[in-house]
Protein backbone atom coordinates (compact mmCIF):
# COMPACT_ATOMS: atom_id res chain seq x y z
CA UNK A 1 0.00 0.00 0.00
CA UNK A 2 1.32 3.45 -0.87
CA UNK A 3 2.56 5.38 2.16
CA UNK A 4 0.51 8.47 1.31
CA UNK A 5 -2.69 6.40 1.57
CA UNK A 6 -1.95 5.59 5.21
CA UNK A 7 -4.03 7.60 7.66
CA UNK A 8 -3.01 8.26 11.26
CA UNK A 9 -4.71 6.39 14.09
CA UNK A 10 -4.68 7.49 17.72
CA UNK A 11 -4.95 4.87 20.45
CA UNK A 12 -5.95 5.17 24.09
CA UNK A 13 -5.50 2.91 27.12
CA UNK A 14 -6.31 3.70 30.77
CA UNK A 15 -5.16 1.81 33.86
CA UNK A 16 -6.24 2.96 37.31
CA UNK A 17 -6.42 1.13 40.63
CA UNK A 18 -8.78 -1.78 40.01
CA UNK A 19 -9.99 -0.43 36.65
CA UNK A 20 -8.57 -1.13 33.22
CA UNK A 21 -9.76 0.22 29.88
CA UNK A 22 -7.58 -1.66 27.38
CA UNK A 23 -6.24 -0.19 24.17
CA UNK A 24 -8.64 0.91 21.43
CA UNK A 25 -8.64 3.30 18.51
CA UNK A 26 -9.89 6.75 19.48
CA UNK A 27 -13.23 7.98 18.17
CA UNK A 28 -13.11 9.29 14.61
CA UNK A 29 -13.19 13.08 14.48
CA UNK A 30 -12.77 13.79 10.77
CA UNK A 31 -15.14 16.23 9.06
CA UNK A 32 -18.57 14.80 8.11
CA UNK A 33 -19.57 14.45 4.47
CA UNK A 34 -16.14 13.21 3.32
CA UNK A 35 -16.82 9.58 2.32
CA UNK A 36 -13.59 9.15 0.35
CA UNK A 37 -11.54 10.23 3.35
CA UNK A 38 -13.48 7.71 5.45
CA UNK A 39 -12.74 5.02 2.87
CA UNK A 40 -9.01 5.77 3.08
CA UNK A 41 -9.21 5.66 6.88
CA UNK A 42 -10.95 2.26 6.67
CA UNK A 43 -8.17 0.92 4.43
CA UNK A 44 -5.67 1.83 7.15
CA UNK A 45 -7.76 0.50 10.05
CA UNK A 46 -11.44 -0.39 10.07
CA UNK A 47 -11.73 0.22 13.82
CA UNK A 48 -10.74 3.88 13.62
CA UNK A 49 -13.64 5.10 11.43
CA UNK A 50 -16.31 5.13 14.13
CA UNK A 51 -17.51 8.30 15.83
CA UNK A 52 -18.70 8.37 19.46
CA UNK A 53 -22.29 8.53 18.14
CA UNK A 54 -21.80 5.19 16.36
CA UNK A 55 -21.48 3.41 19.73
CA UNK A 56 -25.25 3.62 20.32
CA UNK A 57 -28.21 1.37 19.56
CA UNK A 58 -29.31 2.51 16.11
CA UNK A 59 -29.36 1.83 12.39
CA UNK A 60 -27.70 4.33 10.07
CA UNK A 61 -26.87 4.66 6.40
CA UNK A 62 -24.38 6.48 4.20
CA UNK A 63 -23.22 6.39 0.58
CA UNK A 64 -19.74 5.94 -0.77
CA UNK A 65 -19.38 6.40 -4.55
CA UNK A 66 -23.06 5.53 -4.97
CA UNK A 67 -22.99 2.33 -2.87
CA UNK A 68 -25.45 2.29 0.03
CA UNK A 69 -23.87 1.23 3.33
CA UNK A 70 -26.09 0.38 6.30
CA UNK A 71 -24.71 -0.08 9.82
CA UNK A 72 -26.99 -2.12 12.09
CA UNK A 73 -26.19 -1.73 15.79
CA UNK A 74 -29.43 -2.78 17.52
CA UNK A 75 -29.97 -6.32 18.89
CA UNK A 76 -33.57 -6.46 17.60
CA UNK A 77 -32.59 -5.36 14.10
CA UNK A 78 -29.55 -7.66 14.08
CA UNK A 79 -31.96 -10.51 14.81
CA UNK A 80 -34.07 -9.37 11.85
CA UNK A 81 -31.05 -9.42 9.52
CA UNK A 82 -29.39 -12.67 10.64
CA UNK A 83 -32.46 -14.74 11.58
CA UNK A 84 -35.86 -13.47 10.41
CA UNK A 85 -34.70 -12.26 6.97
CA UNK A 86 -31.62 -14.49 6.75
CA UNK A 87 -32.29 -15.54 3.14
CA UNK A 88 -32.10 -11.92 1.97
CA UNK A 89 -28.92 -11.15 3.89
CA UNK A 90 -27.05 -14.47 3.89
CA UNK A 91 -24.52 -13.47 1.23
CA UNK A 92 -21.12 -12.45 2.58
CA UNK A 93 -19.90 -9.07 1.31
CA UNK A 94 -17.82 -8.96 -1.90
CA UNK A 95 -14.92 -7.63 0.19
CA UNK A 96 -14.82 -10.76 2.32
CA UNK A 97 -15.52 -13.16 -0.56
CA UNK A 98 -12.89 -11.62 -2.83
CA UNK A 99 -10.36 -11.34 0.01
CA UNK A 100 -10.63 -15.02 0.96
CA UNK A 101 -11.56 -16.89 -2.23
CA UNK A 102 -7.93 -17.31 -3.33
CA UNK A 103 -7.19 -18.96 0.00
CA UNK A 104 -10.43 -20.84 0.75
CA UNK A 105 -12.03 -21.42 -2.67
CA UNK A 106 -15.72 -22.15 -2.14
CA UNK A 107 -15.23 -23.07 1.52
CA UNK A 108 -18.18 -22.76 3.89
CA UNK A 109 -17.11 -19.42 5.39
CA UNK A 110 -17.61 -17.51 2.12
CA UNK A 111 -20.02 -19.76 0.20
CA UNK A 112 -23.76 -19.20 -0.03
CA UNK A 113 -26.81 -20.64 -1.80
CA UNK A 114 -26.87 -24.36 -2.56
CA UNK A 115 -23.17 -24.94 -1.76
CA UNK A 116 -23.64 -23.46 1.71
CA UNK A 117 -26.92 -25.37 2.30
CA UNK A 118 -25.28 -28.69 1.34
CA UNK A 119 -22.11 -28.33 3.35
CA UNK A 120 -23.22 -26.40 6.42
CA UNK A 121 -24.96 -29.39 8.13
CA UNK A 122 -21.97 -31.58 7.26
CA UNK A 123 -19.35 -29.29 8.82
CA UNK A 124 -21.63 -28.31 11.71
CA UNK A 125 -22.07 -31.97 12.66
CA UNK A 126 -18.32 -32.59 12.57
CA UNK A 127 -17.52 -29.78 15.04
CA UNK A 128 -20.79 -30.13 16.98
CA UNK A 129 -20.76 -29.51 20.73
CA UNK A 130 -21.37 -33.20 21.42
CA UNK A 131 -18.09 -34.09 19.68
CA UNK A 132 -15.98 -31.54 21.59
CA UNK A 133 -15.24 -33.79 24.62
CA UNK A 134 -13.55 -36.30 22.32
CA UNK A 135 -11.05 -33.61 21.32
CA UNK A 136 -10.22 -32.79 24.96
CA UNK A 137 -7.16 -35.05 25.21
CA UNK A 138 -5.69 -33.42 22.07
CA UNK A 139 -6.15 -29.95 23.58
CA UNK A 140 -4.68 -31.03 26.93
CA UNK A 141 -1.66 -32.85 25.48
CA UNK A 142 -0.78 -30.16 22.93
CA UNK A 143 -0.99 -27.32 25.49
CA UNK A 144 1.05 -29.32 28.01
CA UNK A 145 3.72 -29.78 25.32
CA UNK A 146 3.86 -25.99 24.91
CA UNK A 147 4.33 -25.60 28.66
CA UNK A 148 7.10 -28.21 28.62
CA UNK A 149 8.83 -26.33 25.81
CA UNK A 150 8.59 -23.10 27.79
CA UNK A 151 10.07 -24.95 30.77
CA UNK A 152 13.27 -25.43 28.73
CA UNK A 153 13.65 -21.63 28.44
CA UNK A 154 15.20 -19.43 31.13
CA UNK A 155 12.75 -17.67 33.44
CA UNK A 156 11.81 -14.28 31.96
CA UNK A 157 12.40 -15.44 28.37
CA UNK A 158 10.72 -13.27 25.73
CA UNK A 159 8.43 -14.71 23.05
CA UNK A 160 5.81 -13.37 20.66
CA UNK A 161 2.53 -14.45 22.26
CA UNK A 162 0.63 -14.28 18.95
CA UNK A 163 3.15 -16.59 17.29
CA UNK A 164 3.11 -18.97 20.26
CA UNK A 165 -0.69 -19.10 20.46
CA UNK A 166 -1.06 -19.48 16.68
CA UNK A 167 1.38 -22.39 16.72
CA UNK A 168 -0.49 -23.97 19.63
CA UNK A 169 -3.96 -23.66 18.10
CA UNK A 170 -2.70 -24.70 14.63
CA UNK A 171 -1.30 -27.89 16.18
CA UNK A 172 -4.54 -28.55 18.09
CA UNK A 173 -6.71 -28.06 15.01
CA UNK A 174 -4.35 -30.17 12.86
CA UNK A 175 -4.50 -33.08 15.26
CA UNK A 176 -8.28 -32.68 15.64
CA UNK A 177 -9.12 -32.06 11.99
CA UNK A 178 -6.58 -34.35 10.38
CA UNK A 179 -5.43 -36.67 13.13
CA UNK A 180 -1.87 -35.73 12.15
CA UNK A 181 0.80 -33.88 14.07
CA UNK A 182 1.68 -30.68 12.28
CA UNK A 183 5.12 -30.04 13.75
CA UNK A 184 6.76 -26.69 14.52
CA UNK A 185 7.90 -25.98 10.96
CA UNK A 186 4.51 -26.59 9.35
CA UNK A 187 2.68 -24.71 12.11
CA UNK A 188 5.05 -21.77 11.56
CA UNK A 189 4.49 -21.95 7.78
CA UNK A 190 0.71 -21.65 8.21
CA UNK A 191 0.98 -18.94 10.88
CA UNK A 192 3.44 -16.83 8.93
CA UNK A 193 1.63 -17.51 5.65
CA UNK A 194 -1.66 -16.20 7.03
CA UNK A 195 0.01 -13.20 8.68
CA UNK A 196 1.53 -12.32 5.31
CA UNK A 197 -1.77 -12.99 3.50
CA UNK A 198 -3.68 -10.63 5.81
CA UNK A 199 -1.14 -7.85 5.33
CA UNK A 200 -1.24 -8.19 1.52
CA UNK A 201 -5.00 -8.42 0.94
CA UNK A 202 -6.74 -5.06 0.80
CA UNK A 203 -9.61 -4.93 3.29
CA UNK A 204 -11.54 -2.59 0.96
CA UNK A 205 -12.58 -3.77 -2.52
CA UNK A 206 -12.72 -0.47 -4.40
CA UNK A 207 -14.41 -2.13 -7.39
CA UNK A 208 -17.50 -2.77 -5.27
CA UNK A 209 -17.90 0.94 -4.53
CA UNK A 210 -17.36 1.74 -8.22
CA UNK A 211 -20.47 -0.27 -9.11
CA UNK A 212 -19.30 -3.90 -9.52
CA UNK A 213 -21.78 -5.84 -7.36
CA UNK A 214 -19.36 -8.75 -6.95
CA UNK A 215 -16.36 -6.50 -6.43
CA UNK A 216 -13.20 -7.04 -8.46
CA UNK A 217 -10.88 -10.06 -8.15
CA UNK A 218 -7.94 -9.55 -5.82
CA UNK A 219 -4.68 -9.00 -7.70
CA UNK A 220 -2.73 -12.24 -7.19
CA UNK A 221 0.74 -10.79 -6.78
CA UNK A 222 3.81 -13.03 -6.44
CA UNK A 223 3.91 -12.26 -2.70
CA UNK A 224 0.26 -13.25 -2.27
CA UNK A 225 0.80 -16.43 -4.29
CA UNK A 226 3.74 -17.37 -2.05
CA UNK A 227 1.62 -16.89 1.08
CA UNK A 228 -1.19 -19.07 -0.28
CA UNK A 229 1.28 -21.69 -1.50
CA UNK A 230 2.77 -22.01 2.01
CA UNK A 231 -0.66 -22.51 3.57
CA UNK A 232 -2.02 -24.84 0.86
CA UNK A 233 1.21 -26.84 0.85
CA UNK A 234 0.81 -27.69 4.52
CA UNK A 235 -2.92 -28.42 4.31
CA UNK A 236 -2.58 -30.47 1.10
CA UNK A 237 0.10 -32.63 2.68
CA UNK A 238 -2.00 -33.52 5.71
CA UNK A 239 -5.08 -34.20 3.55
CA UNK A 240 -3.04 -36.41 1.20
CA UNK A 241 -1.42 -38.21 4.15
CA UNK A 242 -4.90 -38.81 5.45
CA UNK A 243 -6.18 -40.20 2.16
CA UNK A 244 -3.12 -42.46 2.06
CA UNK A 245 -4.16 -43.97 5.39
CA UNK A 246 -1.71 -42.09 7.61
CA UNK A 247 -4.36 -40.19 9.57
CA UNK A 248 -6.58 -40.79 12.58
CA UNK A 249 -9.83 -42.65 11.86
CA UNK A 250 -11.72 -40.42 14.31
CA UNK A 251 -10.54 -37.11 12.86
CA UNK A 252 -12.80 -34.51 11.29
CA UNK A 253 -11.42 -35.11 7.79
CA UNK A 254 -12.09 -38.86 8.09
CA UNK A 255 -15.70 -38.00 8.93
CA UNK A 256 -15.90 -35.76 5.85
CA UNK A 257 -14.48 -38.53 3.64
CA UNK A 258 -16.96 -41.08 4.99
CA UNK A 259 -19.86 -38.68 4.38
CA UNK A 260 -18.74 -38.15 0.78
CA UNK A 261 -18.60 -41.90 0.23
CA UNK A 262 -22.17 -42.27 1.54
CA UNK A 263 -23.47 -39.11 -0.19
CA UNK A 264 -21.78 -38.61 -3.60
CA UNK A 265 -24.13 -35.68 -4.32
CA UNK A 266 -22.03 -33.58 -1.89
CA UNK A 267 -19.37 -33.44 -4.64
CA UNK A 268 -16.53 -33.27 -2.13
CA UNK A 269 -13.68 -33.91 -4.54
CA UNK A 270 -10.08 -33.37 -3.43
CA UNK A 271 -10.26 -29.62 -4.11
CA UNK A 272 -13.58 -29.20 -2.26
CA UNK A 273 -12.25 -31.35 0.58
CA UNK A 274 -9.14 -29.15 0.75
CA UNK A 275 -11.31 -26.00 0.73
CA UNK A 276 -13.44 -27.22 3.65
CA UNK A 277 -10.38 -28.48 5.53
CA UNK A 278 -8.66 -25.13 4.91
CA UNK A 279 -11.75 -23.26 6.12
CA UNK A 280 -12.03 -25.30 9.32
CA UNK A 281 -8.28 -25.05 9.81
CA UNK A 282 -7.95 -21.29 9.28
CA UNK A 283 -11.12 -20.34 11.17
CA UNK A 284 -10.36 -22.86 13.90
CA UNK A 285 -6.83 -21.77 14.68
CA UNK A 286 -6.73 -18.06 13.82
CA UNK A 287 -9.69 -16.92 15.93
CA UNK A 288 -8.66 -18.82 19.08
CA UNK A 289 -5.03 -17.74 18.70
CA UNK A 290 -6.08 -14.09 18.49
CA UNK A 291 -8.41 -14.49 21.50
CA UNK A 292 -5.73 -16.09 23.68
CA UNK A 293 -3.20 -13.43 22.65
CA UNK A 294 -5.55 -10.64 23.69
CA UNK A 295 -6.25 -12.55 26.93
CA UNK A 296 -2.56 -12.49 27.90
CA UNK A 297 -2.45 -8.74 27.26
CA UNK A 298 -5.51 -8.14 29.44
CA UNK A 299 -4.35 -10.36 32.33
CA UNK A 300 -0.87 -8.85 32.18
CA UNK A 301 -2.36 -5.43 32.95
CA UNK A 302 -5.19 -6.43 35.29
CA UNK A 303 -3.39 -8.31 38.06
CA UNK A 304 -6.49 -8.53 40.27
CA UNK A 305 -8.31 -10.50 37.56
CA UNK A 306 -5.26 -12.70 36.99
CA UNK A 307 -5.25 -13.51 40.74
CA UNK A 308 -8.91 -14.55 40.59
CA UNK A 309 -8.06 -16.87 37.70
CA UNK A 310 -5.09 -18.38 39.55
CA UNK A 311 -7.15 -18.88 42.71
CA UNK A 312 -9.91 -20.62 40.76
CA UNK A 313 -7.48 -22.98 38.98
CA UNK A 314 -5.92 -23.91 42.34
CA UNK A 315 -9.36 -24.47 43.88
CA UNK A 316 -10.72 -26.58 41.00
CA UNK A 317 -7.59 -28.45 39.88
CA UNK A 318 -5.09 -28.30 42.73
CA UNK A 319 -1.68 -29.04 41.25
CA UNK A 320 -2.84 -31.45 38.54
CA UNK A 321 -3.09 -30.25 34.97
CA UNK A 322 -6.57 -28.94 34.10
CA UNK A 323 -8.62 -31.22 31.82
CA UNK A 324 -11.69 -30.74 29.66
CA UNK A 325 -13.80 -32.18 32.50
CA UNK A 326 -12.82 -29.14 34.63
CA UNK A 327 -14.06 -26.59 32.08
CA UNK A 328 -17.66 -26.36 33.45
CA UNK A 329 -16.23 -25.39 36.89
CA UNK A 330 -13.71 -22.85 35.56
CA UNK A 331 -16.16 -19.95 35.72
CA UNK A 332 -13.55 -17.19 35.93
CA UNK A 333 -11.55 -18.63 33.06
CA UNK A 334 -14.69 -18.73 30.93
CA UNK A 335 -15.64 -15.19 31.97
CA UNK A 336 -12.18 -13.89 31.06
CA UNK A 337 -12.37 -15.52 27.62
CA UNK A 338 -15.89 -14.19 26.99
CA UNK A 339 -14.91 -10.69 28.10
CA UNK A 340 -11.88 -10.88 25.82
CA UNK A 341 -14.20 -11.86 22.96
CA UNK A 342 -16.42 -8.90 23.82
CA UNK A 343 -13.56 -6.38 23.79
CA UNK A 344 -11.60 -7.92 20.92
CA UNK A 345 -13.96 -10.00 18.74
CA UNK A 346 -11.75 -11.99 16.32
CA UNK A 347 -13.92 -10.94 13.36
CA UNK A 348 -14.96 -7.43 14.43
CA UNK A 349 -17.03 -6.65 11.31
CA UNK A 350 -19.69 -8.96 9.86
CA UNK A 351 -20.62 -7.76 6.39
CA UNK A 352 -23.57 -8.93 4.29
CA UNK A 353 -24.92 -8.02 0.86
CA UNK A 354 -28.64 -7.39 0.31
CA UNK A 355 -30.24 -9.61 -2.36
CA UNK A 356 -33.55 -7.73 -2.68
CA UNK A 357 -34.92 -4.41 -1.44
CA UNK A 358 -35.86 -4.59 2.24
CA UNK A 359 -36.54 -2.47 5.31
CA UNK A 360 -34.14 -2.49 8.27
CA UNK A 361 -35.84 -0.41 10.94
CA UNK A 362 -36.69 2.84 9.17
CA UNK A 363 -33.93 2.44 6.55
CA UNK A 364 -34.89 1.26 3.06
CA UNK A 365 -32.16 -1.19 1.97
CA UNK A 366 -31.50 -1.32 -1.77
CA UNK A 367 -30.53 -4.50 -3.67
CA UNK A 368 -26.74 -4.91 -3.53
CA UNK A 369 -26.32 -2.64 -0.54
CA UNK A 370 -23.64 -3.38 2.06
CA UNK A 371 -25.04 -4.23 5.49
CA UNK A 372 -22.53 -4.03 8.34
CA UNK A 373 -23.03 -5.63 11.73
CA UNK A 374 -20.02 -4.55 13.77
CA UNK A 375 -19.35 -6.55 16.95
CA UNK A 376 -16.62 -4.02 17.78
CA UNK A 377 -19.32 -1.31 18.07
CA UNK A 378 -22.09 -3.51 19.43
CA UNK A 379 -19.98 -4.95 22.25
CA UNK A 380 -18.94 -1.44 23.31
CA UNK A 381 -22.43 0.13 23.32
CA UNK A 382 -23.10 1.60 26.78
CA UNK A 383 -26.83 0.87 26.83
CA UNK A 384 -25.96 -2.83 26.42
CA UNK A 385 -22.76 -3.06 28.51
CA UNK A 386 -21.98 -0.85 31.49
CA UNK A 387 -18.48 0.69 31.32
CA UNK A 388 -18.23 -0.78 27.82
CA UNK A 389 -14.55 -0.01 27.23
CA UNK A 390 -13.45 -1.56 30.56
CA UNK A 391 -12.21 -5.10 31.19
CA UNK A 392 -14.86 -6.52 33.55
CA UNK A 393 -15.09 -10.33 33.33
CA UNK A 394 -17.53 -10.18 36.26
CA UNK A 395 -20.26 -9.27 33.75
CA UNK A 396 -20.15 -12.92 32.61
CA UNK A 397 -20.08 -14.59 36.08
CA UNK A 398 -22.83 -15.95 38.34
CA UNK A 399 -25.13 -16.80 35.47
CA UNK A 400 -25.22 -13.28 34.02
CA UNK A 401 -25.81 -13.24 30.25
CA UNK A 402 -25.93 -10.29 27.86
CA UNK A 403 -29.09 -9.21 26.03
CA UNK A 404 -29.76 -11.65 23.14
CA UNK A 405 -28.01 -10.56 19.92
CA UNK A 406 -25.86 -8.00 21.79
CA UNK A 407 -22.87 -10.37 22.18
CA UNK A 408 -22.02 -12.07 18.89
CA UNK A 409 -18.27 -12.81 18.68
CA UNK A 410 -19.04 -15.94 16.64
CA UNK A 411 -21.74 -14.22 14.52
CA UNK A 412 -25.35 -15.38 15.03
CA UNK A 413 -28.33 -16.96 13.34
CA UNK A 414 -27.95 -19.75 10.75
CA UNK A 415 -24.42 -18.51 9.91
CA UNK A 416 -23.20 -18.68 13.50
CA UNK A 417 -19.71 -20.21 13.61
CA UNK A 418 -20.18 -24.00 13.70
CA UNK A 419 -16.97 -24.31 15.73
CA UNK A 420 -18.25 -22.07 18.54
CA UNK A 421 -18.19 -24.76 21.25
CA UNK A 422 -14.88 -26.18 20.07
CA UNK A 423 -13.19 -22.75 20.08
CA UNK A 424 -14.62 -21.60 23.39
CA UNK A 425 -13.70 -24.84 25.17
CA UNK A 426 -10.23 -24.79 23.61
CA UNK A 427 -9.57 -21.19 24.72
CA UNK A 428 -10.72 -21.83 28.31
CA UNK A 429 -8.65 -25.02 28.61
CA UNK A 430 -5.51 -23.50 27.07
CA UNK A 431 -5.81 -20.50 29.38
CA UNK A 432 -6.17 -22.71 32.47
CA UNK A 433 -3.26 -25.04 31.62
CA UNK A 434 -0.85 -22.17 30.81
CA UNK A 435 -1.96 -19.82 33.61
CA UNK A 436 -1.51 -22.60 36.16
CA UNK A 437 2.22 -22.67 35.36
CA UNK A 438 3.08 -19.22 34.00
CA UNK A 439 2.52 -15.52 34.39
CA UNK A 440 2.69 -13.94 30.95
CA UNK A 441 3.83 -10.31 31.03
CA UNK A 442 3.71 -7.70 28.29
CA UNK A 443 7.18 -6.41 27.43
CA UNK A 444 7.81 -3.21 29.39
CA UNK A 445 6.91 0.00 27.57
CA UNK A 446 5.50 -1.90 24.57
CA UNK A 447 2.57 0.02 23.04
CA UNK A 448 -0.12 -2.41 21.91
CA UNK A 449 -2.10 -1.44 18.80
CA UNK A 450 -5.14 -3.41 17.61
CA UNK A 451 -5.33 -3.73 13.84
CA UNK A 452 -8.26 -5.09 11.86
CA UNK A 453 -7.48 -6.68 8.52
CA UNK A 454 -9.37 -9.95 8.01
CA UNK A 455 -9.20 -10.62 11.75
CA UNK A 456 -8.41 -8.49 14.81
CA UNK A 457 -4.83 -8.88 16.02
CA UNK A 458 -2.27 -6.82 17.94
CA UNK A 459 -0.11 -5.11 15.31
CA UNK A 460 3.20 -6.93 14.98
CA UNK A 461 2.10 -9.56 17.50
CA UNK A 462 2.49 -9.32 21.28
CA UNK A 463 6.00 -9.43 22.81
CA UNK A 464 5.75 -10.99 26.28
CA UNK A 465 8.04 -12.41 28.95
CA UNK A 466 7.35 -15.78 30.59
CA UNK A 467 7.57 -16.14 34.37
CA UNK A 468 7.17 -19.47 36.15
CA UNK A 469 4.76 -19.38 39.04
CA UNK A 470 6.23 -20.33 42.41
CA UNK A 471 5.84 -23.97 43.21
CA UNK A 472 4.88 -24.85 39.64
CA UNK A 473 8.28 -25.15 37.97
CA UNK A 474 7.97 -28.93 37.58
CA UNK A 475 6.51 -30.48 34.44
CA UNK A 476 2.95 -29.77 33.44
CA UNK A 477 2.06 -33.40 32.77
Amino acid sequence: MLAWLQQSVNFREELLEGKFAPVRADYYSGPPGKPLRLLLQARTDFLSIWRASDYTENVSQTRILGRQIIVVNSPDLIRQVVVKRHENFERKSPQMRRALEFLLGDGLFISDGDTWKQRRPLVADIVHAKRVPSFGPVMETTTSELVERWNQMPDGAEVNALHEMAGLTAEIIARSVFGNQLGDDSAAAVTEGFTSYQSLVDSINIGYFLGFDDGLPVLRTPSLRRSVKRIHGTIDKVVEDHLAGRGDHNSMVELLIRRQQRNPELKLDLVALRNEAATIFMAGHETTAATLTWTWYLLSKAGWIEKAVHDEIARVCGDRTPTIDDVPRLEWCRAVIEETLRLYPPVPILARQTREADMIGDVAAEPGSLVLIVPWLLHRTESLFEDPHHFHPERFTEGRRPTPYSFIPFASGPRVCPGLHFGLTEAILCLAIIAQRYRVRLRERHAVEPICRLTLRPKGGLPVTLHRREGTSHGAG
